[in-house]
């Protein structure tokens, strides 16, 4: 067959040609791509839809992006229905925003662009030293998110576009102080109240269950009574750690990587120097900053005429109080200690020499240089100790790419154990009892890890005993384990659990109980709230509960106090009952100012958002937003 394609290879090309060429007519290459490219619609912004595709792709992207920055995080966190969900309602709001900038006629001017990326801490870090963007790297940190340099730029640019439409209602969003006093004092509104607690402890005493009211109960609910499912594992773990201590480095190895780094592990140039400073920041008026260049001018001239009086002229004129009482000396400094300008005239002097006027953010400097230090190139022996760790991490590190590979194809290839790998990596099989799908407390290591214990549950490793897959689950660590056993979850019988069974029925009748009479107790009080035996009264509010819980401090703020006394009930879950006496109300007690100020600031910023969702909705409507999907 394959030899009769290889003989005949034109003939077939021709036939090919003649069957595909007339399909592109009748259909065309936008047909091609439609076909290709369609997908179920999950939302539609106007006539802009929105893909199962692309709904799948944006939360690969954003799962992988939260994997990388939080390792342990559960997969299962990130696969949930409602974190889906999430990232659909995020690509919706990106369309709807993206949707205003257009119909807004926004743009961005390259000036702004340009400003906002020099001002980006991480783009920062790429500049060179003489100040200069360093394109290598900065065309990697693009490639790193999947973009051009370009891309970068036109995303930044689409992002503060989008911020224009943001921040038009937010930055103007605004609370006055009245409005934000009546907020603030309503929420924080003081209460006198009185609670008189149904605890299910106290019932705990007076019951004793039948060994027929052990039996119902414990068939009313067999799913509470359930073995967990356990796995005996063995699993095997190659890191870096682990190879460093294995490296062996030979002498050779040492001074070969002493002779290749002499430079680098040399210490550098040092520079003493002395200056006088004549103070002028940035932000002074341009005449003043011409006045303070004036005078370090004149400094400089008579430094030149009497250099060995530098020191008493900088001790007089140098505004630097720190070092003009020294006489302008600021010891040994080697280089990126100093701000660019004044290192650069430092590293450029002569021992002895005086500079021009150098101008920094700080002012003008005239600076002297006194002494030089040159960088001392250390003996092997010297230096052995500092670069020793060095070279074993790099051999390490080329270690571990090598046996990651081998580690990676052999617990594939031979699924079914893990000791051949381990034998030929040098590596310790490892083994735990009882490991469960969840990580245990106190758990440390690849068993709190999420990853590993989904892969060691998975149904191919339970049922067949493989390998699982060599899986990352950190920065240069692999990990593999194998199910040498399993236990199945199973229902356990009465007599195995009845302690347990008896514990549960005896909880649940004392809660049954602590609530039917809390409630009979809140009926009688209703009908005459000065009567009862409650406890004696606090004041409470939000930000001072004296201990209460939320839900009777919720409970006694709800109450309407048209009629005091009145009394009114808070379920308090499986901590029993409160019937609660609001007997007072007052108004907030005084705060300081500065509080006072801090939370208008964060009232005015509730109203903000408040204001930017309702009107996010508003365009919502606007441009015609429909979810194709239920919300989980």
């Amino acid at each position: 067959m394959f030899d009769f394609v290889r003989k005949h290879t034109k003939v077939l090309m021709f036939l090919m040609f003649l069957l595909i060429i007339p399909a592109f007519v009748l259909v065309g290459v936008d047909g091609y791509k439609s076909m290709a490219g369609q997908g179920e619609t999950v939302a539609t912004v106007g006539n802009v839809k929105i893909t199962r595709e692309e709904w799948d792709f944006a939360h690969k992207n954003e799962s992988d992006r939260l994997r990388s920055s939080v390792p342990n995080l559960d997969p299962k966190l990130l696969d949930s229905p409602e974190a889906r969900y999430a990232t659909l309602e995020r690509l919706v709001r990106d369309k709807v925003m993206a949707e205003a900038v257009e119909s807004a006629h926004l743009t961005m001017s390259n000036a702004r662009l340009a400003r906002e990326l020099q001002q980006n801490p991480t783009i920062a870090g790429l500049r060179k030293a003489d100040g200069t963007l360093d394109m290598e790297r900065y065309r990697q940190l693009a490639a790193s998110q999947g973009l051009t340099p370009e891309g970068f730029e036109a995303r930044v640019r689409r992002d503060l576009s989008l911020m224009q439409v943001e921040s038009a209602v937010s930055s103007t969003a605004f609370s006055p102080k009245a409005l934000s006093d009546i907020a603030l004092n309503a929420f924080f509104e003081r209460r006198e109240i009185q609670v008189l607690r149904f605890n299910p402890a106290d019932y705990l005493a007076k019951l004793n269950p039948s060994d027929a009211d052990l039996e119902a109960y414990f068939q009313a609910n067999t799913a509470q009574f359930q073995s967990v499912e356990t796995a005996n594992i063995e699993y095997l773990v190659l890191d870096l750690e682990a190879l460093k201590k294995t490296v062996v480095v030979s002498e050779a190895d040492l001074r070969a990587y002493f002779e290749q780094n002499a430079s680098r592990l040399s210490g550098k140039e040092e520079r003493r120097a002395s200056h006088i400073l004549i103070n002028a920041p940035k932000d002074m008026a341009a005449a003043d900053r011409a006045k303070a260049k004036e005078r370090a001018t004149a400094l400089l001239a008579q430094a030149r005429k009497a250099p060995d009086s530098f020191a008493e002229l900088a001790k007089k004129n140098s505004q630097d109080a720190g070092s003009a009482v020294r006489g302008g000396d600021l010891d040994y400094f080697g280089r990126g200690a100093m701000v660019k300008p004044f290192e650069d005239a430092a590293f450029a002097l002569k021992k002895g020499e005086i500079s021009e006027v150098v101008e920094s953010d700080f002012g003008f400097h005239i600076i002297k240089l006194v002494d030089i230090k040159g960088a001392k190139q250390p003996t092997f022996d010297e230096a052995k100790a500092s670069f020793e760790p060095e070279l074993r991490a790099q051999l390490a590190q080329r270690k571990f790419a090598e046996a990651a590979e081998s580690f990676t194809n052999g617990v594939y290839e031979q699924s079914d154990s893990l000791k051949p790998v381990a034998e030929r990596l040098k590596l310790e099989v490892k083994t735990a009892n009882n490991v469960q799908r969840q990580a245990q407390p106190g758990a440390t290591g690849p068993l709190a890890n999420s990853r590993l214990l989904e892969a060691i549950f998975n149904a191919d490793s339970l049922e067949k005993k493989r390998n699982t897959e060599a899986l990352e689950l950190g920065a240069n660590q692999l990990v593999s384990a194998r199910v040498v056993s399993y236990n199945p979850a199973r229902a356990l019988t009465l007599a195995e659990v009845k302690p347990l069974v008896r514990e549960r029925l005896i909880a649940s009748r004392a809660l049954e109980q602590a609530k039917k009479e809390g409630a009979d107790k809140l009926a009688a009080a209703q009908s005459n709230p000065t009567a009862g035996n409650f406890s004696a009264a606090i004041t409470v509010s939000r930000d001072a509960p004296q201990g209460q819980l939320g839900s009777v401090v919720d409970a006694a703020l709800r109450a309407n106090p048209s009629k005091l006394p009145v009394v009114v009930g808070a379920d308090l879950g499986t901590q029993g009952y409160a019937v609660v006496r609001v007997n007072k109300v007052m108004q907030r007690a005084a705060v300081e100012e500065a509080k006072a100020k801090q939370e208008q600031a964060q009232y005015s910023q509730w109203v903000a958002a408040a204001e930017s969702t309702a009107y996010y909705e508003s365009l919502k409507q606007r441009f015609k937003v429909q979810m194709k999907v239920a919300a989980p």
